[in-house]
């Protein structure tokens, strides 16, 4: 391995060690603490920075500290909040001080969010156009061994000692992106400061919006994984329906599924190296679709624990192509000059599907059954592949602008994007203030205002 790629390695899990921090090693802490379910559930909030981060990234863009440059600087700066942070959660009771210990965890996922704006787009700089498949494929690697480590581990620890000290554990844990960051070379960017505030956080966006087929891209990484998310939305209640217990769910979808997504994305990245990523999207478009007809072969055999361990182990590979895939054709699309701001708007982009389809899935499957569903999960893979026809267009010029100003037209298509996103990644709130009903139509509103921002990139006149 390279000196860049352990680089994105330790990236990588610097990025993912967060995570469960705040998500399920959490919610164990706040159970042995006694606290009631319903508070339990409202600590979803805590979440909300990761789906909110494209609002402050130009800030990531267009600032650099006055130390080490824009993205050493920056990445150095919010994994010294994380450390300090991590380290105060360890410090305090919740049982005590809930309203200060909630602070505090919140602050833990702004500061995690913010350190992955600096850090996708850290990545993306440093690594040739030629590694950027195997870099989003260790990448990913570095990620899920983090979570494992603060997921798995941390609650494994938490058995023989006092939470206080596997949170501090972690903190010194989550160092280790400090020291690879310092080590590191700062990337070589030339970049121009905006002359004013709209400039700042506006063009970023416009930036993306006036290349050739702008539309398109959005909707490609919106739908280029609908088969794979279709077909997992509901793992575990499928496989509960053939008989499974909990315990065997567990632990082949841990073990079996996590070492699965590894491999699939390692061997993704290696592979896009020499197809590249146009020929990768198409062979692993199609691969990972397929991976779907396994479970079909699961739903018709019933129980059976082997076919069960294949089938997730096949599944899992599948979907680690298709993240290389996707990573890989997300950095390759996001310009040097406004790397965190449009990756993170991509990123955010990916998980409106997501939004959608877990509250269908399950209309589908009773509808179909399980056999038809997951057949029906093979077919959604054709919107993005039918899109992929169009790549060349895409790339036409590098990407770059082909008009010198963005239009009115333009504009209220960012204007729908932004106000959709905000509007599905404020679900948290309205469930944490019993608004469940509220909540589900202002998501609705938003699904419905990123759909037509994309209509309106279709339909757009050629003279707008």
């Amino acid at each position: 391995m390279s000196g860049r790629m352990f680089l994105v390695l330790l990236l990588g899990f610097s990025s993912g060690l967060p995570l469960a921090l705040t998500g399920g090693t959490l919610q164990a802490w706040l159970t042995d603490a006694k606290i009631d379910l319903p508070t339990i559930g409202r600590f979803a909030l805590i979440g909300l920075p990761y789906t909110l981060k494209f609002l402050w990234a130009p800030i990531m863009d267009e600032y650099a500290p006055p130390f080490l440059g824009r993205r050493r600087g920056w990445a150095l700066i919010w994994q010294a909040c994380l450390v300090v942070s991590i380290a105060s959660m360890g410090m305090m009771n919740p049982g005590q001080s809930l309203w200060a210990f909630s602070l505090i965890a919140f602050s833990v996922a702004f500061f995690s969010a913010t350190q992955d704006i600096v850090l996708d787009a850290f990545r993306t700089e440093i690594l040739k156009n030629e590694e950027l498949g195997a870099g989003a494929g260790v990448y990913v690697m570095g990620y899920r061994l983090a979570m494992l480590v603060s997921g798995a581990l941390a609650l494994g620890l938490a058995d023989h000692m006092p939470w206080k000290w596997v949170y501090l554990l972690m903190a010194v844990t989550q160092g280790l992106g400090m020291i690879a960051v310092w080590c590191a070379p700062e990337p070589k960017i030339q970049f121009k400061s905006a002359s004013s505030f709209k400039h700042r956080v506006v063009q970023p966006f416009t930036e993306f919006f006036l290349r050739n087929g702008a539309i398109e891209i959005l909707s490609f990484v919106m739908v280029y994984k609908l088969s794979t998310m279709m077909a997992t939305s509901l793992t575990t209640t499928f496989l509960m329906s053939l008989g499974f217990t909990k315990t065997e769910i567990g632990a082949v979808t841990k073990v079996f599924g996590l070492v699965a997504t590894i491999v699939g994305t390692l061997s993704g990245g290696a592979m896009m190296t020499r197809l590249g990523i146009k020929r990768s999207l198409w062979i692993f478009g199609v691969l990972q679709a397929l991976g779907g007809l396994a479970f079909i072969s699961l739903a018709m055999a019933g129980k059976q624990p082997l076919l069960m361990i294949g089938v997730i182990t096949v599944e899992n590979f599948m979907i680690g192509l298709g993240v290389a895939a996707i990573q890989g054709f997300m950095m390759h699309v996001c310009s040097r000059q406004f790397t965190g701001t449009q990756f993170a708007l991509l990123s955010s982009l990916a998980a409106v599907p997501r939004v959608i389809l877990v509250s269908e899935a399950g209309t589908v499957a009773q509808h179909f059954g399980w056999p038809g569903f997951f057949l029906f999960s093979v077919t959604l893979a054709l919107p993005g592949l039918l899109l992929l026809t169009r790549y060349d267009r895409w790339t036409t010029h590098g990407g770059q602008s082909t008009k010198a100003r963005i239009s009115v037209w333009d504009s209220v298509t960012i204007g729908l994007f932004v106000l959709g996103l905000v509007a599905i990644a404020s679900e948290p709130v309205w469930s944490a203030l019993s608004r469940v009903a509220a909540g589900s139509v202002i998501v609705q509103v938003g699904v419905g205002a990123v759909i037509l921002a994309l209509l309106s990139g279709f339909i757009k006149p050629k003279d707008a």
